[in-house]
């Protein structure tokens, strides 16, 4: 038993594909091994020892408890029929043929009994192969298997080996990520020989660019690989780095308190995402302090962090009460003395400087042309070109919106119509200005920010500004009901052209990005008391196409099991339960799966399970019966109600049916859920003593009739029997 290490050294990798290629390796190699009976035994319930690493120029995992070698394993072979093969005893030319195949005497043949009758069966024991054998001839097919965005295609130099010596003529292609370096690959202290990509693996990594050159690293043994590539600069351990990362933004940030203008109580802006961009941009992190101008502090907050986080992964830095404070900190990938502080610190500050100019300038620019007056320039802007320009697609909005609102404040919700409208009439015109053409990610918040410069209204620019929330799970809500109406208005329509087009998403491909889109949606109506459903946004996006009404529906389902499954982490078993009791009630759907998952889980939930198994038979005795044309009668009649168990069954189930639906109609589920598992003893006692499928037409359909009346009338809240009972 040793310990497997394996890393691949490539030229820097995009930092937004390291996270799910580190993921994907680690997955792979150990599933390569469990596949090939390498790991050894573990507990029950045991997870794999293992680690994974990654910096922009490596790809690295360690796993512990992989065997010398396979054990040997034995595999039936199945032959011919016997009838075939041996007459009167006689072995003949089939069965030869089989054992020589089987590379067995013919006398171990062995006969055995099958579906199909006898045939003649060997038993083949294959000698296991060393993990190094397995290793050499298993892992290029994983590491080519590994999925990138997007590959490099490179060529050996002339008159270069590939590994183990042969020739490769010259100008051979490699593809890959970003071409490879070099290969690490140890098991114990000996190397593993791996080939790929032109490259052979060896016991030499490579530390930090700068810090350390291009001396290369020995590893001597697998379990000293972090250690010594910390003494070449590189930290490889990915949440090592982003804590080193944190502290030294922390840290960094006391020190603001010691300058001229001192700063209490200063700290840097919490961003997951840019701590996570930053760790896997670096292997040795360091935190600089720079400053800029306070005049800039002018210019609207959302300018200048999108400058300083987008474009030059810089944190913004600010006071006590939360107001931007003229400072920023920038994570460098190198140490530095004071002296080269100090110029890479003028650098940094004097591009920041030269972007938040650009930034005043395209401000500033901008308003000589209100939003109003440049609605005329959005029949110069193609939104798609099936679907028109983007004049065409704010006149779709607007309906959308108009007819989103009316069906709002029919059901009681408080709504400015009005101001909506304007919202909707505007909400695509930054598109034409300068800044947003400069900087992108602020489309909508530099509607926003403009609408309420040039007064049109706090809720017309806040509808703006909100217009594409949220765009990813954790992302905000429109804040306002305008908001989320134009939020839900955009989204719908582009939905709706997309699939009019026949352009809905395939398998992983979504090229306008339409399941983000349905599942801002989905999240807008599960997150907020708006009283819409799935299906008013449909009929009003797809203004009455009733085929079109169906295909968004069964695509906003997929992207409700989705919300319910990965936002909110209900079991799949619940959410399908709860989606097919109806989905188009988000907030509801939500309600439910809920509310089961908390019956469910109680401590006394035997009923419920039992239950749930009861309505699973109940619904496969209805299948059955549709199969083979048995008649279920229109209405259960109480007069052919033979056993005092069915009658105990339709009498308790008809009495409970109103008060489930009583408390379903005020969104008791949990207690509804309940009080239908209590159901239990009546149920269990119809099944011992009742025979459903009854020879006699009449007493079998009345007793249908009856186990569909139950099944309806209690899977309005969850479907019982989508639920999985254990054992």
């Amino acid at each position: 038993m040793a310990e497997f290490l394996f890393e691949i050294g490539l030229e820097e990798v995009p930092a937004r594909m390291l996270a799910g290629a580190e993921a994907e390796l680690r997955r792979r190699v150990v599933a390569m091994l469990e596949r090939e009976r390498l790991l050894v035994e573990r507990a029950e319930g045991a997870a794999v020892v293992s680690r994974s690493f990654s910096t922009p120029r490596r790809l690295a995992v360690l796993i512990e408890g992989v065997r010398a070698r396979q054990e040997d394993a034995t595999e039936e072979m199945q032959g011919p029929s016997a009838k075939i093969a041996y007459k009167e005893g006689v072995p003949q030319p089939a069965a030869v043929a089989f054992a020589k195949k089987a590379g067995v005497a013919v006398e171990a043949l062995e006969t055995v009994t099958t579906a199909k009758g006898e045939y003649l069966q060997a038993r083949v024991v294959r000698a296991g192969r060393t993990a190094a054998e397995v290793i050499a001839a298993e892992l290029p097919k994983e590491l080519a298997g590994i999925y990138w965005a997007k590959t490099m295609v490179w060529h050996h130099p002339t008159g270069q080996t590939a590994s183990g010596g042969d020739p490769v003529r010259p100008g051979k292609p490699e593809r890959f990520v970003r071409p490879v370096r070099w290969l690490l690959a140890m098991l114990g202290e000996a190397v593993a020989p791996v080939s790929f990509a032109g490259k052979a693996s060896g016991n030499i990594t490579y530390g930090h660019r700068v810090l350390h050159g291009e001396a290369p690293v020995v590893i001597e043994r697998p379990e000293e690989y972090a250690g010594a590539l910390e003494r070449a600069f590189v930290v490889a351990d990915v949440e090592v780095r982003r804590q080193r990362i944190r502290k030294a933004l922390d840290r960094v940030c006391r020190t603001i308190s010691n300058e001229p203008q001192a700063l209490e109580g200063a700290r840097w802006r919490e961003d997951h995402a840019l701590v996570d961009a930053v760790t896997h941009l670096t292997e040795w992190p360091a935190v600089l302090l720079g400053r800029f101008e306070a005049e800039y502090l002018r210019l609207p907050e959302e300018v200048l962090v999108t400058v300083m986080r987008d474009h030059q992964k810089y944190f913004a830095v600010e006071d006590k009460a939360g107001g931007l404070a003229a400072y920023f900190l920038a994570v460098l990938n190198t140490e530095v003395d004071a002296a080269g502080e100090a110029v890479i610190r003028h650098g940094n500050e004097r591009v920041l400087r030269a972007r938040f100019n650009d930034a005043r300038f395209f401000w500033e620019f901008d308003q000589r042309a209100p939003l109003t007056e440049r609605l005329g320039l959005l029949e110069k802007v193609t939104f798609q070109k099936d679907l028109g320009s983007y004049a065409a697609k704010t006149a779709r909005v607007r309906r959308v919106a108009a007819a989103l609102a009316q069906r709002t404040a029919a059901r009681g919700g408080d709504v400015d119509a009005g101001a909506l409208d304007e919202a909707a009439r505007l909400a695509k015109t930054d598109l034409t200005a300068e800044l947003v053409k400069e900087f992108t990610e602020l489309q909508g918040v530099v509607g926003g920010l403009y609408a309420r410069a040039q007064g049109l209204g706090e809720t017309v620019a806040i509808a703006i500004y909100d217009q594409y929330r949220p765009e990813g799970m954790e992302d905000a809500l429109p804040r306002s009901v305008e908001g989320r109406l134009l939020a839900i208005a955009d989204k719908a329509d582009t939905i709706a052209g997309m699939f009019a087009l026949g352009m809905e998403p395939t398998g992983s491909k979504d090229p306008f990005a339409l399941r983000r889109a349905a599942n801002g949606i989905v999240k807008i109506l599960a997150e907020t008391g708006l009283p819409l459903s799935l299906e008013d946004v449909a009929e009003a996006a797809a203004e009455g196409k009733d085929d079109l009404v169906r295909r968004m529906l069964g695509f906003f389902r997929e992207r409700v099991e989705f919300y319910l499954r990965e936002a909110k982490g209900q079991a799949y078993d619940v959410v399908a339960a709860v989606l097919a009791a109806g989905f188009a009630d988000v907030r509801d759907a939500a309600a439910r799966a809920e509310a089961v998952t908390a019956v469910r889980g109680a401590e006394d939930a035997s009923d419920f399970a039992a239950v749930s198994a009861a309505f699973k038979r109940m619904k496969n005795i209805l299948a059955q019966a549709a199969e083979k044309g048995f008649r279920v009668a229109e209405e259960m009649d109480a007069a052919l109600l033979l056993e005092p168990e069915e009658t105990a069954l339709a009498e308790r189930s008809a009495d409970l049916a109103a008060e489930v639906e009583a408390m379903r109609a005020e969104r008791r589920y949990a207690e509804a859920l309940r009080a239908i598992a209590g159901l239990r003893p009546q149920v269990d006692g119809f099944f011992d003593a009742v025979m459903v499928m009854a020879p006699e037409a009449e007493l079998r359909g009345n007793r249908l009739a009856l186990l569909r009346r139950v099944v309806g009338d209690f899977s309005r809240i969850a479907d019982f029997s989508e639920i999985v009972v254990a054992g």
